[in-house]
């Protein structure tokens, strides 16, 4: 997939504020200081998509971004688990981001970030495990490969794998990418692309059948207009 337009939309403090439903939506979210920011901007083309910030949990409401000529958003969650926000303020946040994920009709899939230098993360599994409850769809991304050896990320993938197996018939997807060599960029839009093709596919047939119907209801009035009104005498 190539990404030729990549706008923002708005910023919205809960679900009721987002956009329409009509665009396939894809959510990225991970805790603070996962690389969110600096993946978006990679993602999309644009280093100035999403601000990166030095101060974890940057992000504070839901920011949406049309992408490709208005044909899908990308929607940028506040992070979990950021230190600098109040209590009450947290409270709020967490509430948002988990009707958006519950309750957005057009939510296609969640990619839930990980930092693929760190040892299972507590906070990260808890988040997994309530997608997995609420039968989010998900992918698991491991972000900043760049910055850890190999052996210590698929030790960590491993791990985190281990920790979240029995919760699944079938594993989620599991990908890795790098912000600054752009690894993984193809594969993660490639997601993007294979829902999107399997939401035309599906919707063909629906189409299909309504213009069929469209037709036959036109056929239908024209055959009444051309037909003698038997009531008439001559």
């Amino acid at each position: 997939m190539n990404i030729s337009s990549a706008i923002f939309d708005c910023s919205s403090p809960d679900l009721d504020s987002c956009p329409d439903e009509s665009l396939p939506e894809f959510a990225f979210i991970g805790r603070s200081n996962v690389g969110k920011s600096s993946l978006l901007n990679m993602l999309s083309g644009k280093p100035d998509l999403a601000r990166v910030s030095p101060t974890p949990g940057f992000t504070k409401l839901i920011n949406i971004f049309t992408m490709n000529n208005k044909t899908w958003r990308l929607v940028d969650l506040p992070g979990y688990g950021f230190a600098q926000v109040a209590k009450k303020d947290r409270s709020r946040f967490n509430q948002a981001v988990s009707h958006y994920l519950r309750h957005r009709p057009n939510l296609c899939c969640v990619f839930a970030l990980l930092d693929s230098g760190l040892e299972p993360q507590e906070i990260d599994v808890e988040f997994v495990a309530w997608l997995a409850r609420h039968a989010v769809p998900f992918v698991l991304v491991f972000t900043k490969t760049d910055k850890v050896a190999p052996a210590i990320v698929q030790a960590n993938i491993a791990a985190f794998t281990e920790r979240i197996s029995a919760w699944f018939v079938q594993p989620p997807a599991i990908f890795t990418c790098s912000s600054k060599t752009e690894h993984g960029r193809q594969e993660l839009l490639g997601v993007v692309e294979e829902t999107l093709t399997a939401i035309q596919t599906e919707t063909r047939p629906a189409q299909a059948a309504s213009d069929a119907t469209k037709t036959a209801s036109r056929k239908a009035k024209e055959n009444r207009r051309r037909r003698p009104d038997l009531a008439r005498p001559w």
